[in-house]
């Protein structure tokens, strides 16, 4: 996706709260909290 490909960061909210933060590529490959696995499983293009 474009964001894992330009980003050199990535921020994940949740009701207004970080849950989750780090380089974009690894966020992206393997995210830790559950709310952001939910996310990338629904919203990222494979």
């Amino acid at each position: 996706g474009f964001a894992r490909d330009v980003a050199d960061r990535a921020i994940f909210m949740d009701q207004g709260q970080i849950v989750e933060q780090g380089p974009a590529k690894t966020l992206f490959a393997d995210p830790q909290h559950p709310r952001t696995r939910q996310f990338l499983e629904k919203f990222l293009v494979k």
